[in-house]
Order: structure tokens, then sequence, then C-alpha cells
């Protein structure tokens, strides 16, 4: 800190003198002048023979921890020099106001290599920046405590030039910082507290360990680790053998004899003093609860390979007495999950789930129910009963038919788990074991449970399309684009969203017959009246006949990228409309697609032509028919009398005939005697 403050000081002091001299001289340049060129985006530069951009953000200068100071501060060789200046500068050199850090850097093992010319050697302005240098307080500098670790990554990681020219070198440096409880602290929990890279190695005295004044050689390595754990000794002797401490009075045992550098984690012993007291008893099958005869016994290989197995009992059971024969007997509360799991632990109180869980509600699902208790596993375990293809299973505990959920359900919501397990989402998932199919937890999420009507619900009319679109991203990508999205907030009509095509929980195969054909009705429910006229063509009639392969409404206008004729991308617009006809009818032609689909003889003001040919030729039918009729009528008593009179003729010739039969057999009869 005292480093920091004399280099501030300087730096201060320069400034002074550099303000002072611009009052004797009236000619000393002012960074106005430099910006009036540096300022351009596109201003070019060589230096040592490459072209580069030589563009200074002025804003980001000002803002710098040197805004303060001029540009001839530090470009020394420019000072009296009239513009355009060469392009060739000479290197700043920052120890003309940091000269303890430069005086650090030149003996490190940066500055070994800087001066042996190796083109890898980091320069100040490698790590610091040039012209927005920053201050290690703020979160936007590359060396903010959070940021060192990808800094020094940069040539440090495993792969990178750096770490490929070593002969001698500990592999996987980075990485295995990251995962290291130092590394945890810092990257994953944002402590910044926590050592990083410079904490250990300093920031420019970076030496070898086999220096005898490097900070991690084997004789100071000690104090480094000291300088966050103070009662380290005080804290060691509790648990190394006094032997060891007694060969030299006071003097720490070098910290990587134990700890390797890189990789130093937390001791998690196999158990844990809390956990030998609670195990004492819950280890015997035979204890049972006194309150209500359950069974207490827990199996402690099964905690140790859950996602808990660094947990202690008491981390969880929080009001464990140690000083009490029975630690657990002070227990009063469950455990309560969100001490660890805030945020998860926030969204299911506001869940339906949570809210009936506030209600003592003794059906509400605790996380227990459904991540178990000592021997809970990642969702990505095939044993966890949060795997993809046991989670239906797991709550149609509560929501099958005639479960604790279910008896709540009203309208048409009944039979849901056994309707998701025949749908083409149940049949991939559970028949077909495709894990990134959707199943509950994908559309209700896992803890943000709430009815559709509640406006932050994941099932709530204008979130659907993005639920679905989580895995049917190009069909959200289309469906934002058509018609029935960009009317939200223009009409207040009920939108169509993915549910009401496809339903929630029965979703079928969309090259189904059965949904072919029931695709229809649903457009009819908004679009009535294009509907009856559609159903009044061929493409309609043979449709309701159950004939699948004519023109329905998505074939022509689209599925989930229906938009307004006059919309170039449209399917029907004028550009388009040829093509969508050809799908069908591979011959047509743009007379072809000049077909007025929807035309009905129902709209005079629409289609005139129609409505009176249709209803002219419906007149000349009828007046055919009621004039063959009234005709028909007038001749029936004449039609009549001549029946009469035919049957009256007719009864005459037969009698007629039977007397000349007669008469003719008789005069048969006298020839004969």
């Amino acid at each position: 800190m005292m480093l920091h403050n004399m280099a501030y000081l300087r730096i201060v002091l320069i400034s002074f003198i550099i303000a002072f001299s611009g009052f004797a001289d009236s000619a000393a340049q002012e960074n106005s002048d430099c910006f009036g060129c540096h300022s351009d985006k596109g201003l070019k530069g060589t230096h040592r023979s490459k072209t580069i951009s030589v563009f200074v953000d002025e804003k980001k200068f000002s803002d710098a921890i040197h805004g303060s100071l001029t540009c001839i501060s530090c470009h020394t060789d420019l000072e009296g020099k009239e513009f355009p200046h060469d392009d060739d500068l000479q290197t700043v050199n920052c120890g003309v106001c940091h000269s303890l850090e430069q005086e650090f850097h030149e003996k490190s093992l940066h500055g070994k290599a800087l001066v042996k010319g190796d083109p890898l050697a980091p320069r100040c302005y490698d790590c610091h920046g040039k012209h927005d240098i920053l201050s290690a307080k703020n979160p936007n500098s590359p060396i903010a405590p959070l940021k060192v670790p990808f800094l020094c990554g940069k040539c440090h990681q495993e792969g990178a030039s750096v770490q490929k020219q070593r002969t001698i070198h500990q592999d996987h440096i980075i990485e295995n910082y990251s995962e290291s409880i130092h590394g945890q602290g810092l990257l994953k929990k944002g402590l910044i507290v926590a050592p990083n890279c410079a904490s250990c190695h300093t920031a420019h005295s970076i030496l070898p360990h086999t220096d005898p004044a490097s900070s991690i050689s084997r004789e100071n390595i000690a104090a480094t680790c000291a300088m966050c754990h103070a009662e380290i000794e005080a804290v060691h002797r509790k648990v190394i053998k006094g032997e060891l401490w007694e060969k030299q009075e006071h003097i720490l045992p070098a910290c990587v004899d134990c700890h390797q550098p890189h990789k130093v984690r937390k001791v998690f012993y196999d158990q844990g003093m809390a956990d030998k007291d609670c195990m004492r008893c819950h280890d015997k099958t035979e204890i049972k609860s006194s309150k209500d005869n359950r069974s207490l016994y827990i199996k402690y290989t099964d905690l140790k390979l859950s996602r808990h197995l660094n947990i202690s009992c008491s981390q969880c059971h929080s009001e464990v007495n140690a000083s009490h024969v029975r630690p657990c007997d002070s227990i009063t509360k469950k455990v309560d999950c969100a001490s660890c799991h805030a945020e998860v632990g926030t969204q299911y109180l506001k869940s339906t789930h949570g809210q009936y869980f506030a209600k003592n509600d003794p059906n509400a699902p605790t996380c227990k129910e459904c991540h178990g208790m000592h021997g809970v596993l990642g969702k990505t375990d095939p044993k966890s009963p949060t795997f993809p293809t046991i989670v239906p299973s797991l709550c149609a505990r509560c929501h099958r038919e005639g479960q604790k959920a279910a008896v709540r359900y009203t309208g048409s919501q009944h039979e849901i788990i056994e309707h998701y397990t025949e749908s083409i989402h149940g049949k991939g998932l559970m028949k077909s074991g495709l894990t990134v199919t959707a199943m509950c937890t994908n559309c209700h999420t896992a803890h943000s449970v709430l009815p559709h009507a509640d406006s932050a619900s994941s099932i709530n009319t204008k979130n659907i399309p993005a639920t679905c679109g989580k895995c049917h991203h190009g069909i959200e990508e289309q469906f934002e684009q058509s018609i029935h999205a960009k009317l939200v907030g223009e009409t207040e009509k009920q939108l169509p969203v993915c549910a009401d095509c496809h339903s929630a929980h029965t979703i079928r195969r969309a090259d189904e017959d059965g949904f072919k054909i029931d695709i229809m009705q649903k457009c009819g429910r908004c679009h009535e009246d294009i509907a009856k006229t559609y159903f009044d063509t061929y493409h309609g009639k043979v449709s309701q006949l159950g004939y699948t392969k004519t023109a329905k409404c998505y074939d022509c206008h689209g599925a989930h990228d229906i938009l307004p004729m006059s919309d170039p991308k449209s399917h029907l617009s004028r550009e388009n409309v040829v093509g969508t006809c050809q799908k069908c009818h591979p011959g047509a032609t743009r007379r072809f697609a000049g077909y007025l689909t929807h035309a009905t003889h129902h709209d005079p003001d629409k289609y005139p032509f129609l409505f009176w040919t249709f209803w002219g030729m419906t007149a000349l039918l009828i007046g055919t028919f009621v004039i063959g009729g009234i005709h028909t009528l007038l001749w029936l008593p004449r039609a009549l009398k001549m029946q009469h009179q035919l049957k009256a003729a007719a009864k005459k010739k037969v009698e007629t005939t039977i007397k000349k039969l007669i008469k003719d057999k008789e005069n048969d009869g006298n020839i004969n005697n």
C-alpha cells in the first residue's frame, strides 16, 4: 500500500511540474493538440515496420488514472516537436514515475525475459493497458482481483505460447487454480479477498521458487500465506504433532508440503466431528422417531455419494448442539434448503406449491418430496427422481387422476398425466428415452410453477411462445414474425399461441390425419366467416369427407409464418402464390393461381357477380319447378278422367273378348256333334 502511495505522490508531483511549466512556456503542447489527430478511429501509423491503429479514445483517457496528465508527460520525446510527428516513437518509460515497480520488474522473470528480447515477455501495458489504465479497485480494470486470473491466463493457461516454451512447468496452472478453494472463492463466489495470482506471486517481483527472494520460496511461502491466514500457526498446532513444531520454534513448515500450489483444497474428512456424533445413533436400522415411530436410519454411504457429500449434518440441521447427549434433541425446525439455495427458495415460495406450503396445506410438496433427503442426486444422474425420464412419474404422484393435486382440477384439466403419456412429447421421453424431449418442468418450470392465468407463469398466453421456443427455437422465430404475433397490442381479440392449435398435454404429430382434419376447426374458431367460405369450396367439401391430401388452411397460408397477402414474404403474395399452388398442382400457372379460393355467393358486396349468378340460377330453377308444378296440378283432373276412361275402355274390351271366346267355344261344340 505504501508503494502505491509513493507512486501516486510522484505522479501528482510531475503533474504539478508540467502544469507550472505550461505557464512559463506558452508553446507547450496540450492534450487537445494530440487528440486533434488521434481521436480519428481510422488513423494508422507504423511501429517496427508494422501498420497499427493509433486511435486514442479521449473519454477513456480522461476517465483513466492518468487522465490528469498531459500526453508529453509519458511521450517525452515529443515535447516541443511540431505536428505531424514521426511514426516511430520512443517506448514510454513507466519507471520515470514508477521507479520501484520498474526495479522489481527488471529483476523479475518477466523483466529478464524482456532484456533477452523474448517476444512473449510482458511489458507494463500488457497488464495495465496503455491510454485507458484504471485503478485495481475499478471492476473494469484488467488488474481488478476478479480479472487477474484471466489476465495471467492469457500466457499461463495450458496450451498458451508461454507454457509451450517452458521446459519445466506445472501442468494446468490456471485450470487447477479455478477448481481450488481459492479459485472458487474468487471466480464463483466473487470474494475479492480470496487470493489471486498476484497475492502469492506479487504483481511485479515475480521470481522462481528457487530464488531466496521469491515470495513463493520455501523460506518465504509461510509468510506469504500468513498475509491472509494470520493465525495459521495456532490453528496448525491443534492438528500437527508437537514435535514438528519443536524442531524450530515459531517457524511454520512450508505450506506446500501439505497444500499443493494451485490445487489448494479445503480438507474434507470422511466424517467430521458433527457427523460422527450424529451417526452414533442414526446408523442403526432400529432407531425410530418417538413422535410418529418413523425410521430415523440414515445410510451414510448414500449421503456421501449425493450432491451434498461435502456438507456436514450440522450445516443443514443447524440447531444441533454438540454439548447435548443427543445433539439433535434441540432441533425444533425443519431443514431450510433456501439457506443455501436462496434463489430457488424464493421461486418456490412464489409458486403455487409454495403458496400452499405457506398455508400449511398438508398436500403442498416440499423439497424432499421431489429431491429426496440424504441421498440427493443431480438431475443428470439416471437414478435421480429429477432425471428427465423419471420426472413425469414424479409429478404423477400428485397430478395423476385421483391424487391429491388432481382433486382440485376443474374444467378440461383432467387426466393430465394420461394425456401426456400418449402425446408426442410423452412417447418421445418415456418410450423412446429421448431426454431432450419436453417434460413437465420444461413447460411449467421446476420451482416457479404458477397457474396459466398468472402473468408471470411460463404457461401464460403471452409467455407460451417463449416457453415452447426453448426447444422449438426456429418455429418461435417464424411465429414472432407472423401476423398473429405482430397484432399483439393492436387488437382486443384473443390471438392464438402454440397451445391453441397444438393443445397442452395432448400434443400430436402434425403429420397425423387426425391433426390435419382437426386443425381446420381450430382455425375456424377465430376465422368463422372465412372457414364457412372454405367449406363451400371443393377443398373444404373434400376435407369434410376425411380426405387429408387436399389443401388445408396451413397449406396456403403457412403454419407458423402466416403473413398478410400484401407482405412480399407471404405464401400468398403475388411473387409466391404460384409456387404455393404448385406444391399440390405442379402445372399451375399464374392464371391458375387467380382462382378465388374463398369466393362465396353469400356476399353481394365482395362477390356481386357470383351472388347474382347464384340467385339468378336459383330463381330460374325454382321458377321452372313452380311452373312445372302448376302445370302438373292443372293437368291432374284431366289426367284422372283420362285414366278413368282408359280403365272403362279396357274393362269393356276385356268383357267383349271374353264373350267372343265363349261364343267361339260354343260354335266349336256344335260342329263336333
